[in-house]
């Protein structure tokens, strides 16, 4: 089991990740249309929506990346936040389907419940 989690944890981590990268690249890329356009009003707009997709890119991935790196220091809350995440990724078929499946078998099983308790924490 112990290796189910750092796997999950190894995965979601990665998903944050990229989901910061893809955050930073769009809203760089749509910033960048209105300044290479010249326009003051299209550097006006460009800017605000480059600000507005940026933080919507990163509403996903902040948990991701919190929660993944949680699963792999054991620490007790990355349970509940990655069971969280898996069945809100049930809804991204297929793959965001297959991810929130195992995230769930593996994070309700007993033994995960045991390894990440708090209990653990004080040994």
């Amino acid at each position: 089991m112990q290796t189910h989690i750092t796997v999950l944890g190894a995965i979601y981590t990665a998903l944050g990740a990229i989901g910061l990268m893809i955050a930073a690249i769009s809203a760089v890329a749509i910033a960048g249309g209105g300044l290479i356009s010249g326009d003051p009003q299209a550097i006006t707009i460009t800017s605000m929506v480059s600000v507005f997709v940026g933080v919507l890119l990163l509403v996903p991935a902040i948990p991701c990346l919190i929660g993944g790196i949680g699963l792999i220091r054991r620490a007790p809350w990355a349970r509940i936040v990655v069971l969280v995440l898996g069945c809100l990724s049930l809804l991204a078929i297929p793959f965001g389907t297959i991810l929130g499946a195992y995230a769930i078998w593996v994070l309700t099983r007993p033994e995960a419940a045991e390894l990440l308790s708090e209990d653990e924490m004080l040994r």
